[in-house]
């Protein structure tokens, strides 16, 4: 059983609709037209009425108290208060939904009709992420943003006066035409603002969105040539740790800072591995086999201990068309071996050796201790004899670090 039991379940909610596709998205998200939302809906809603059927057939254990809910995308706050109180009412009518859950929707600034703000707050909703990305002008017209600072700061007070002060903020550093200056103001805004909690990203240049694209050809559009580089792009993240952390939002995991008891608890599932269920457009989820006998699923071997990693399409037409999950796979002990170190090194309070000993057996750990050691050495991890963390360096080269925990075999030394 993932790590944290699984007495709970996480609830996400992909919302996959944008007013405007931002340069640097590399998510399963579009503009689509408004008369889609419906359809996509009701879609969701018969998603979620045959999640407890679906994890009969698969022979997964499906908790019924939901304690978190995460309405992610794409820009959510788009669907208009009648989709938003449906679909929050089927949540209520087939999981039982904590009073205490932490209920999360992410929102564009400047997309927040006061209707949808009424009925999100009237739906439950306590935790607002506002994909602000920089304080700048310049920069978010750039990206594609629709928004400026004070429109920012516009939502920052009306979400307050709706009763939703927990609040986090997205900034990227390295977006096109960013400077040292411009961050610094950037930052400044986000202390001053007073949030909770805050989200930093480094700019990824990938294939996936069309300015990773654009980079990778050395083109020019989008303003690809006014990205930062990859030093420039460290140096920023590296002083957005120290004025966050300044300003009494520390650092819990490498791209999340928070003031105490703000963490996002929904994106601490994820981390320590505890049973969530996606539904929706590129949705995924974890949840651990049921049963006390063995099967096979087509050459995998689900038993238990096993855990099922299931995932949706990410095209919005087979989604509409009904289309079965797109992608499953059952994760040995072997495999959520590899996960509990790649994932539980991305938070800052670390690896607790013993716990992975109590979970996997020492046979198992001992080879990812080698790695421990050697990495150690170069400083890009920390053993205290305890627990196992990555160092600042170590943060910076964090997916190189994860690389080194793949693969493992128990009882073959690493070198």
């Amino acid at each position: 059983m993932p790590a944290g039991g699984g007495n709970t379940l996480g609830l996400y909610l992909s919302i996959p609709f944008c007013r405007s596709k931002c340069t640097y998205c590399n998510f399963a998200s579009g503009v689509y037209p408004a008369a889609e939302h419906t359809r996509y809906v009701k879609q969701l809603i018969e998603a979620l009425s045959g999640a407890q059927a679906w994890a009969a057939r698969m022979r997964v254990e499906l908790p019924r108290l939901v304690d978190t809910v995460y309405l992610g995308g794409g820009t959510p706050s788009l669907l208009e208060p009648e989709l938003l109180r449906q679909l929050f009412g089927s949540i209520r009518a087939e999981f039982d939904l904590d009073p205490g859950a932490e209920i999360t929707v992410e929102c564009a600034p400047g997309q927040l009709p006061d209707a949808t703000l009424e009925a999100l707050a009237a739906c439950g909703v306590n935790r607002v992420s506002l994909g602000v990305q920089s304080f700048i002008d310049s920069e978010a017209r750039a990206s594609g943003r629709l928004h400026s600072r004070s429109t920012v700061e516009g939502d920052f007070q009306r979400l307050r006066a709706a009763g939703i002060a927990n609040l986090n903020v997205d900034l990227i550093a390295g977006l096109a035409g960013q400077t040292f200056t411009s961050w610094e103001e950037s930052l400044t805004a986000l202390v001053d603002a007073g949030v909770p909690h805050a989200s930093i990203y480094m700019l990824e240049v990938d294939e996936d969105s069309r300015l990773g694209r654009e980079v990778l050809a050395g083109g020019s559009r989008y303003y690809a040539g006014l990205v930062p580089g990859d030093d420039a792009i460290t140096r920023m993240y590296t002083r957005a740790v120290e004025r966050l952390e300044g300003a009494g939002l520390r650092p819990y995991e490498i791209s999340n800072f928070s003031r105490p008891g703000f963490e996002s608890r929904h994106n601490l599932r994820y981390w320590l591995r505890r049973p969530y269920l996606g539904v929706g457009l590129d949705a995924s989820s974890m949840l651990a086999f049921h049963g006390a006998d063995s099967s096979f699923y087509g050459t995998e071997r689900a038993g238990p201990g096993a855990v099922l990693r299931a995932a949706t399409t990410s095209d919005l037409k087979a989604y509409l068309g009904g289309a079965e999950l797109a992608e499953t796979e059952w994760l040995s002990p072997e495999r959520q071996h590899e996960e509990a170190w790649f994932l539980g090194l991305r938070l800052n309070v670390g690896v607790r050796v013993a716990a992975l000993e109590q979970e996997f057996g020492s046979a198992m750990v001992a080879p990812a201790m080698n790695v421990t050691a050697r990495l150690a050495e170069d400083g890009l991890l920390a053993f205290d004899g305890e627990t196992v963390r990555l160092t600042a360096r170590g943060r910076l080269l964090s997916n190189e670090v994860f690389q080194e925990f793949l693969g493992l075999e128990p009882g073959v030394q690493s070198t």
